[in-house]
């Protein structure tokens, strides 16, 4: 006499469904919980699709200048008629700074928070890119003990070193101070950065540029830079970046991390100086308001907002396959 599951097939099938998921279920509720993965053994073996992904990027920004520019008219039409933060009127317009200038580009690989959830923690464009690069370069300019982005960058790579600054403080906050392991791959040196250098004996506290740190550490490429120094990135990123242009040469660092503060400033001024960042091959892919100020200073504009910026222009790891990306076991580089 055939069996239930052969007079009805369906039910059979549906039986065996139950089954599954049952299991699947049992199998999630016992799982470990996921832990930030590492990226030392990452493999990006097709350079043509990275090519491709960076034009398209591209050509999506392109169209963002143009919209720009309508919206400038619009509110304008000039930018010396635009506000910053517009006052309440009649008719109210819809806008602040931070419409004209949105992180529009996409990022070819993956984006995630290095650090912290709340301050201190920074979007960083493929992480994956520079696990196992040698060497791996990282600036932090501005700690104010706080070192979470830090901590976890170093913590997630085999061979990255970060260079810290900061003279408002002695140290790394305790996310990499307290940690003997981290500390082997970070040095701190309670300096500022600026446009000019002042370092003499009656300069405190001691001022470099960027390049002359770099030249201090032995270092021709950064491959993320981390800016955070009150409202001084318009001065500091204009010395910087103008050598640069003038020479045709790209900038010295693959990616930006700032926070970019507007106190003051008028549109206008705002506006050349962005443009400057674009026109050096900056690209934001990442933005987000600085809530917790905000916060702070009740009632105030927002006037703070986190940008990541990819560099397009160069070989730098992130944009290029010239220092490739090998699974594990496979043959390496002379930098490994």
């Amino acid at each position: 006499m055939p069996s239930v599951f052969q007079r009805h097939p369906r039910y059979a099938l549906f039986s065996g469904f139950i089954i599954l998921a049952t299991f699947l279920l049992l199998a999630a509720q016992h799982a470990p919980p996921l832990e930030p993965p590492s990226y030392i053994d990452a493999y990006v073996p097709n350079p043509n699709a990275l090519e491709s992904r960076l034009a398209q990027a591209e050509h999506t920004y392109q169209k963002m200048l143009v919209d720009r520019q309508g919206l400038i008219q619009k509110f304008g039409p000039t930018s010396d008629k635009v506000h910053m933060f517009p006052p309440d009127q009649d008719p109210w317009p819809p806008y602040t700074v931070w419409d004209f200038v949105p992180a529009a580009f996409t990022c070819p690989h993956s984006v995630e928070r290095v650090g912290a959830l709340g301050d201190g923690g920074k979007w960083v464009c493929g992480l994956e890119r520079v696990a196992r690069k040698r060497p791996c370069v990282v600036y932090s300019i501005g700690i104010n003990h706080e070192s979470s982005f830090e901590a976890e960058l170093l913590s997630r790579t085999a061979a990255c070193e970060v260079w810290g600054y900061d003279f408002s403080v002695a140290s790394f906050g305790p996310e990499v101070q307290d940690d003997a392991s981290l500390l082997r791959r970070a040095h701190f040196a309670p300096f500022g950065l600026s446009g000019t250098d002042a370092h003499g004996p009656e300069d405190q506290p001691p001022m470099y540029t960027l390049s002359s740190l770099m030249s201090r550490n032995g270092h021709t490429h950064i491959d993320i830079l981390k800016v955070d120094i009150e409202s001084w990135e318009f001065e500091t990123l204009r010395a910087l970046i103008r050598p640069y242009l003038e020479a045709g040469e790209p900038l010295p660092f693959g990616q930006l991390q700032l926070e970019v503060h507007v106190w003051g400033k008028k549109f206008s001024e705002f506006m050349k100086w962005w443009e400057l960042l674009e026109e050096a091959g900056l690209r934001p892919f990442w933005t987000e308001p600085n809530i917790v100020y905000q916060n702070y200073n009740r009632g105030s504009s927002a006037d703070l907002a986190e940008y990541s910026f990819l560099n397009i222009r160069g070989d730098n790891a992130f944009i290029s396959d010239k220092d490739s990306f090998r699974p594990r076991g496979g043959a390496h580089s002379p930098r490994d």
